[in-house]
């Protein structure tokens, strides 16, 4: 009964699209291939089915070990370029509020590196939370590189470390990386209330270069911040690597 339900939602629905955004080199293809379960390429193709080499934000981007899922990329924008820009807002509005479910932009994951944490919310995130109107989208903020962090906190305390038992040196540096953290003040830039596009959830990424790593987390917070029950289902029944989620889903 549950596979009739799931090829009728996919019927219904088509492919759960997510739009990635975020600055060159937060990790963004390395998410989507963990989502999707491979270390290929994905293929890019334009509106019209024509395979594409480079990166336009209508464009589509499909891995071949699970095309149920469907990526559309922002990058363009956040280097400073103000037509892409409006390209970008262009392109949300008109998805986020398409008559069609199967043409919506079904979630939208904003990844902030945390590598440079002195620079953490830079002008293009700015622009993006206190300019674009994502309506009923949820936008998942996804904190990627966390391990960052840790060394840069570790050096700070390095001196106080001395003597101390190895979980209490790790206890103290987890304190220390969530401080700095808090320091960053992305979270209060994220909240702020007068941005037009509001996080629904928010997710840290770590160490996903490891082959072991997944994106669990971000495919189970994408699931529970979408208020419509199909695409709830319709995400569940697309990913493959969860099956916790399947669980928590059925049970919520």
């Amino acid at each position: 009964m549950a596979t009739i339900e799931a090829q009728d939602l996919r019927e219904r629905i088509g492919r759960f699209r997510v739009l990635i955004m975020g600055r060159a080199n937060a990790g963004k293809t390395t998410i989507l291939q963990k989502v999707c379960n491979t270390t290929d390429q994905p293929e890019i193709t334009d509106t019209q089915g024509n395979k594409r080499g480079n990166h336009d934000i209508t464009n589509e981007m499909v891995f071949k070990s699970n095309p149920g899922f469907v990526f559309h990329d922002s990058c363009g924008f956040e280097a400073g370029s103000e037509e892409e820009f409006k390209n970008m807002k262009n392109f949300i509005s008109e998805r986020a509020h398409a008559t069609k479910l199967e043409e919506r932009i079904h979630a939208i994951w904003y990844c902030i590196p945390m590598d440079d944490h002195c620079r953490t919310f830079q002008r293009s995130e700015e622009k993006f939370f206190r300019e674009c109107d994502t309506g009923h989208v949820p936008v998942v903020v996804v904190f990627t590189k966390f391990e960052a962090l840790r060394p840069v906190a570790f050096g700070e305390i390095k001196k106080q470390l001395k003597g101390v038992s190895k979980e209490e040196r790790s206890k103290r540096i987890a304190e220390r990386v969530e401080e700095l953290f808090t320091k960053t003040g992305v979270l209060d830039q994220l909240g702020n209330p007068e941005n037009r596009a509001r996080p629904k959830s928010y997710v840290r990424l770590q160490e996903m270069n490891k082959a072991d790593m997944n994106c669990n987390a971000l495919l189970e917070h994408t699931t529970f911040a979408l208020d419509n029950e199909e695409l709830r289902l319709c995400l569940v029944s697309t990913q493959k690597s969860n099956m916790e989620l399947c669980i928590k889903c059925a049970i919520a």
